[in-house]
């Protein structure tokens, strides 16, 4: 009887929160979350910032300090002039692993993930969201490299693809199973995770959808004649367009004459016409009126998957989607004086 009564006196007593218990029943009903870690996700709330992660199905929570990062983000250029050295990737969709060792094998990062590209300009050209699990760490990557290439005079523009806008539009059809634990466990839906209230957020609003460096134009679908014939050349004010309407859901915009222009598949995001497997049988006399609209000698996209980076129409289209989505390979685009080549996964180039 003494023992038991010793055992009894050192039982802890705990006060169970109610979101506590909301929280164990969530974990409850989904044995996944055990293995779940994700983050960090930022959240901007009146004078703090608040970082939440989840690490092994617990959140984790605490309060940064109001510099760590900065919450006003002001739109990018769209026009770059005498920069020497390019390089260009896209749709990476969340394969993180994968796109480290293809930018350290060709000398854009160290193997510390520092940016010693030096004044070079690297082109991600859209497509980071969707299909992969680890969107979140490639997004924060690519944020860092940002501050860091700029300490050292050199640019990294992320442009916004389709998957990007998907996301932003509440269209959350492609993420991965992970993100939608982390969506149940944090109570959010996804695209909550990259809302105005978040540092990602307002960072990813400031991005560009098409942009010119020299004589190359970079957006993720492509630039097509109805499309520069019904909203001109301007690039600077077609990225302001892009970015005004980001925040309208799907299912508000689709039976708009918006949704057309901007969304549809001869806009910039969505565009598959270059490849004749996806689109119209282009000639190059097309693709040159094109170029002459854009006042441009190239246009680089991604969107359309390929086994290795590809040129068409005698280098004046260059598509990058080299299929880094499938985890397995992919290539990066070097421009370096006006040459193009093909850089493979272990950082051997070919010039086209």
């Amino acid at each position: 009887m003494k023992n038991f009564l010793l055992f009894l006196v050192f039982i802890p007593i705990f006060s169970i929160s109610q979101e506590d218990k909301q929280n164990n029943s969530i974990k409850n009903q989904n044995s996944d979350f055990s293995n779940l870690s994700d983050g960090p996700y930022v959240f901007v709330e009146k004078n703090n910032l608040i970082e939440k992660r989840i690490i092994n199905g617990e959140i984790s929570s605490k309060v940064l300090g109001k510099n760590t990062y900065d919450t006003i983000y002001y739109p990018e250029k769209s026009t770059f002039k005498k920069i020497n050295t390019i390089a260009a990737l896209s749709d990476i969709h969340g394969q993180y692993d994968l796109v480290i060792e293809l930018l350290i094998n060709n000398e854009i990062i160290d193997k510390n993930l520092n940016w010693i590209f030096g004044e070079g300009h690297l082109v991600i050209a859209g497509d980071v969201f969707d299909r992969g699990d680890k969107v979140n760490e490639v997004l924060w990557l690519i944020y860092n490299l940002e501050i860091q290439a700029k300490n050292s005079g050199g640019h990294v523009h992320f442009l916004l693809g389709n998957h990007e806008y998907m996301v932003l539009q509440k269209d959350l059809r492609y993420i991965s199973d992970k993100y939608k634990l982390t969506s149940k466990l944090l109570k959010l839906d996804y695209d909550e995770l990259y809302s105005k209230k978040t540092i990602i957020g307002r960072w990813l609003r400031s991005k560009s959808t098409i942009i010119k460096i020299n004589s190359n134009v970079f957006t993720h679908g492509g630039v097509s004649e109805e499309f520069i014939s019904n909203n001109g050349s301007n690039f600077k004010r077609l990225n302001n367009k892009m970015r005004k309407y980001i925040d309208l859901p799907k299912n508000e915009i689709i039976n708009d004459d918006i949704y057309n222009l901007y969304y549809g598949d001869k806009s910039l995001i969505w565009y598959r016409d270059y490849f004749q497997k996806y689109g119209d049988d282009l000639t190059d006399s097309d693709v040159s009126k094109i170029l002459r609209l854009v006042n441009s000698q190239h246009i680089v996209v991604g969107h359309c998957s390929q086994d290795h980076i590809v040129q068409l129409y005698n280098n004046k289209i260059f598509g990058v989607d080299s299929s880094i989505k499938n985890g397995k390979y992919g290539e990066i685009l070097i421009i370096r004086d006006k040459q193009f080549f093909r850089a493979t996964l272990n950082g051997n180039k070919t010039q086209f």
